[in-house]
């Protein structure tokens, strides 16, 4: 399975983290020195990914200014012999004529975002990538996706990450149902948004990574608003899985939810304590707390 584009939804308001996110895109908050939306584009690149889609709304023009290159601190910087942190600007750098942005113009949800991206995806198949959920994990996230498809022969189908959350979490999340093995996928028996969990069909939680046949665009087409009057990508897919296979895919790694201030706080913590220049003297401060 190729998979050349990628998308990433990033017209959220990012309420729940006001007043950070009043004129700042929550996609640009840090984790570490690093932006939200940098680590999954670090993510996609990779996995592979040639082409950076970012479905935008109001007051987001910093994202594509983030991706574009800064000529005057470029010179800047060159001037005072900061060699370093030219390098660092350079790795960052998307190639030219690899990033679109387009515009959701309206609050319509997941599903809405995605179809917004239609005309730039095109006929092929396409990885979406939520950016308030961070996978860390080497490999990435997505690569293991695209490389448990190859091995298992899914080139037509479609596959959600999904990882285990405590049965008293699952009406949090859209939950999976376990079906039959194919390699390391495995068939997907269903998808529900936030069950109780009396009624779950697992405690397989969809987490904010998919790999999708581009006919998912004629579904959300004509889609009608689900949950909260918005076009749900959940709805979406559950149409595309009657003439299509959907596979779940259970990564390795740790997934951390910042589109929550304590999931947010949790990975500036974990990617902080990766960092030989930052750990020691992290735990240190951390152990006063404790």
């Amino acid at each position: 399975m190729k998979i050349r584009k990628a998308v990433f939804p990033v017209a959220g308001l990012g309420t729940r983290f006001l007043p950070a996110t009043k004129a700042m895109p929550k996609e640009m908050l840090t984790v570490v020195d690093r932006p939200l939306i940098q680590h999954v584009v670090d993510e996609a690149l990779e996995a592979g990914i040639e082409h950076l889609v970012f479905v935008t709304g109001r007051n987001k023009g910093v994202i594509e200014d983030h991706f574009d290159r800064p000529y005057e601190l470029e010179d800047t910087l060159r001037e005072r012999n900061k060699l370093k942190e030219m390098d660092i600007l350079e790795r960052d750098q998307p190639e030219a004529g690899a990033t679109s942005f387009t515009r959701q113009q309206a609050p319509l949800g997941l599903g809405h975002a995605v179809w917004c991206a239609r005309d730039i995806i095109g006929n092929e198949p396409f990885a979406v990538l939520l950016p308030d959920v961070l996978v860390k994990n080497k490999p990435s996230g997505l690569k293991q996706m695209i490389d448990a498809a190859n091995a298992a022969g899914a080139d037509k189908a479609n596959i959600i990450a999904v990882e285990e959350v405590p049965m008293d979490q699952v009406h949090m999340y859209g939950v999976v149902g376990v079906g039959k093995s194919k390699g390391d996928l495995f068939e997907l028996d269903g998808m529900v948004e936030k069950p109780k969990k009396e009624v779950a069909p697992s405690n397989l939680s969809i987490t904010g990574r998919y790999i999708l046949q581009p006919e998912i665009f004629k579904v959300l087409e004509t889609q009608e608003r689900g949950a909260g009057g918005e076009i749900q990508l959940t709805d979406a897919m559950l149409g595309l899985a009657k003439s299509q296979p959907f596979y779940g895919f259970k990564f390795k790694g740790k997934s951390y939810d910042c589109g929550s201030k304590s999931g947010f706080l949790a990975a500036n913590i974990a990617y902080a304590m990766d960092r030989e220049d930052l750990r020691s003297d992290l735990l240190a401060e951390m152990k006063k707390y404790i």
